[in-house]
């Protein structure tokens, strides 16, 4: 049977929100997020984006872009109730929902709870229910899997909905610039305009034993999808991997007593993060960016799962120290928690990830 699986994913979902809710900044761009020195955004409305600005990029930089942006800040219990109103309209289709994030899921329609054969049909009704629920548009993908949905939505931005079907995947793939690609990054791209990769179609005339000596274990990766193969199911039990936080410094801490008190902070932060999702990781990772944005990680992993606060601290401020800052300034410190157990009972209890 061939499978019918529905990208959703809502547009410029923060920005788009705060425009709703303010009719002022309707028509204007729009970023989410702090509009300080060390500011950062988080989201960007389709006017920002007009001018190159975008998420993750400093909110000087995007000043400098764009002069009249307006910064809005973040109401992220707002953004929560508005995905669970758009979750719950998945949940009238099917049960395979598997949300990516805040504002994006996959669902797996091929069965589905309307008896609807129209896997087009459902993404355009979701669409409009959407609309009318929240105010807000979505963008659809509508393919036989989570690769071409997924790349599917992304090109027809805003409100849009493209459909890929069965005997278009592979002519789709191949004539797809190997920057659209889903999951070929920056650096990637650029290795493979060295390596003569330009479309997918040379991507897809390339063995496995070549993929796997270029990229290595995502060799197989390459080689099915520039083949428009994905086996990958949707599965609504995604397993968290990972529980994190960070935070960029109105200033630059430089003293070591400045970075311990800033690390001390965010640990509290990430063991109550910890202690509400119920998942207690083995690895700890401490991520350091520095004033010239350069960025660095280091991890260390112990034999049993860190469950309480003194433990990650020791560890934490172990792993810093083993970093050396001498005449260096550091614009953010982050730090996670990965190989996630969940505790119950007073017992952690491994997770189980199905390969």
């Amino acid at each position: 049977m061939i499978r019918k699986i529905i990208h959703i994913d809502m547009d410029a979902f923060y920005a788009s929100i705060e425009q709703r809710d303010n009719p002022e900044l309707r028509g204007k761009p729009v970023a989410v997020g702090k509009g300080s020195e060390r500011g950062v955004v988080a989201a960007a409305s389709y006017e920002a984006r007009k001018y190159g600005v975008h998420s993750a990029m400093s909110s000087k930089v995007a000043k400098d872009k764009c002069p009249h942006l307006v910064f809005v800040a973040n109401r992220m219990a707002i953004y929560k109730a508005v995905s669970t109103q758009i979750m719950e309209i998945f949940l009238d289709y099917t049960e395979l929902v598997e949300p990516l994030s805040i504002d994006e899921a996959f669902m797996d329609v091929t069965e589905n709870k309307k008896h609807v054969q129209s896997a087009t049909f459902i993404a355009r009704e979701i669409k409009e229910r959407i609309r009318e629920t929240t105010g807000l548009t979505a963008s659809a993908g509508v393919s036989i899997n989570k690769f071409l949905a997924k790349t599917a939505s992304d090109y027809d931005k805003p409100d849009g909905l493209y459909v890929i079907r069965p005997e278009e995947a592979e002519t789709f793939v191949e004539d797809l610039p190997i920057e659209k690609i889903h999951g070929v990054g920056k650096v990637t791209a650029g290795k493979m305009h060295r390596l003569g990769i330009k479309t997918g179609r040379d991507l897809k005339k390339q063995s496995l034993a070549w993929m796997n000596r270029h990229f290595g274990k995502v060799g197989l990766h390459y080689y099915n999808i520039s083949r428009a193969i994905d086996e990958r199911p949707v599965n609504p039990q995604r397993i968290r991997k990972s529980v994190g936080t960070e935070r960029t410094f109105e200033k630059d801490l430089q003293e070591n007593f400045e970075i311990i008190t800033a690390l001390y902070h965010i640990e509290k932060e990430l063991i109550r993060r910890m202690e509400k999702s119920g998942s207690f990781g083995r690895t700890i990772t401490l991520k350091v960016k520095f004033s010239d944005f350069r960025q660095i990680t280091r991890s260390k992993t112990m034999e049993d799962p860190i469950v309480d606060f003194q433990t990650l601290h020791h560890n934490a401020k172990e792993i810093l120290a083993g970093i050396n800052l001498q005449q260096k300034k550091i614009r953010l410190l982050g730090l996670s928690l990965s190989q996630l157990d969940q505790k119950k009972g007073g017992q952690a209890v491994q997770l189980e990830l199905d390969f």
